[in-house]
């Protein structure tokens, strides 16, 4: 089956209509799970039946090099709406958090059975924090979400063949970004923590989508750049408030074909793994 619909939502929704096991679990074309990932992870759904969903570190490696390095917090959403990823350094004890990374996530299938990946997410192909919008909606149904360092994949971050190309600045593609966090955070977060978060992001901001003071850091040594990243976060935070405020459509099914081959592997067996391209 090929998914025509631009974007890695539409394809990975395509894969949960198919799904069929009791475990979904989720990577992508550039990684490469460990021997024992799938052992693992279902170790911790056996063990916790309030488990919903499952994630773990990915081993970066740019240019053949290991990103090493360790950090206890992963995954963490802020009272004031900034998120700690950090999946691709984290160590320590299975814990639970509140975001999981794309690239290495397993859910409970009875779980997520009332769940889609938001198709309001811009972007052409990796969509990014498709992942965030789908685990706080976890969340916010009450589902426990668990960070396992030893659930591990192999990440060799590949060329993206749309706007985002990782790290080269795109205008486009951060606006995308801002606007899909912005978005997925209005609609997680509680009026006043609402009314924080956006006074922080376009105050202050992160290193990833610019508020005033993220700019004046960065203009001595980016100079015009920063300029440029503080327009786009702000068009972006713009764009994800017009958003947020429009009612949401109902889903659509996205557009495929069964006559050819499937652009991601399913195996609709007891576990369910699929990689998803372009994240």
């Amino acid at each position: 089956m090929i998914v025509t619909q631009p974007g890695v939502v539409a394809a990975l929704n395509t894969g949960l209509e198919l799904v069929k096991g009791d475990i979904v679990s989720i990577t992508d074309d550039d990684a490469a799970p460990r021997p024992d990932w799938l052992a693992k992870i279902n170790a911790h759904f056996q063990a916790d039946k309030a488990i919903a969903a499952v994630g773990g570190r990915d081993w970066i490696y740019q240019n053949q090099r290991l990103e090493d390095g360790s950090r206890t917090v992963v995954g963490k959403l802020q009272w004031f709406g900034r998120v700690i990823g950090n999946h691709h350094l984290g160590i320590g004890e299975p814990r639970e958090v509140d975001v999981l990374k794309g690239v290495n996530m397993s859910f409970r299938h009875s779980a997520i059975q009332q769940l889609r990946f938001d198709e309001r997410m811009q972007g052409t192909g990796a969509q990014v924090h498709f992942e965030m919008a789908f685990t706080l909606a976890l969340k916010r149904a009450g589902g426990k979400i668990i960070y396992d360092p030893n659930v591990a994949v192999d990440h060799y971050p590949a060329p993206r063949f749309d706007e985002d190309q990782r790290q080269q600045f795109n205008a486009t593609a951060l606006t995308n970004l801002v606007h899909n966090e912005t978005l997925v955070l209005l609609d997680h977060l509680p009026p006043v923590r609402r009314t924080i978060f956006l006074l922080w992001a376009l105050i202050i901001g992160s290193r990833d989508s610019f508020g005033l003071l993220q700019w004046l850091r960065f203009l001595p040594s980016q100079k015009q750049l920063a300029s440029q990243k503080l327009v786009a976060s702000w068009q972006g935070r713009w764009q994800g408030w017009q958003t947020w405020q429009t009612p949401i459509p109902p889903t659509p099914t996205p557009i495929a074909s069964e006559s050819l081959p499937l652009s991601y592997g399913v195996n609709v067996n007891p576990q369910t793994t699929f990689s998803a391209e372009n994240n």
